[in-house]
């Protein structure tokens, strides 16, 4: 077991919330190794073609977080455990902040010519 692999307890709680087999197409492979991949992806920021093949094909973990990615699964899983855990009293909702600081960057910081741009002559008299 990796790093960022879920433990036991942690499946136990995520695996009612994964979508079943659908009647068209082949059955899933088994979503625990899959979803392992995709958290050590998002945890490494390696590329897709990198996930380590204890997790299965690369291409089988791409494809079910963009699939759950446009059809909402990974919205509908964070809402259920939400729910879940709000209903014993495990979220503290006080505590939960939004931070919106901003901070202004000098146009240089972002490629901008340090000095102003001379003034062409184009004919043009001053």
């Amino acid at each position: 077991m990796g790093r960022t692999d879920l433990t036991p307890e942690q499946w136990a709680k995520l695996e009612p919330e994964w979508p079943g087999n659908s009647r068209h197409g082949h059955a899933y492979k088994p979503h625990l190794p899959v979803i392992n991949g995709i958290l050590w992806r998002l945890k490494t920021g390696a590329p897709w073609r990198d996930i380590p093949e204890r997790y299965g094909p690369w291409e089988t973990c791409w494809d079910r977080f963009t699939r759950w990615s446009r059809d909402g699964t990974w919205k509908r899983v964070l809402v259920a455990l939400q729910v879940k855990e709000d209903a014993q009293g495990k979220i503290d909702w006080d505590g939960a902040s939004l931070d919106s600081t901003s901070c202004k960057a000098h146009r240089a910081a972002v490629g901008a010519r340090k000095q102003p741009a001379k003034l062409e002559k184009r004919g043009t008299q001053r």
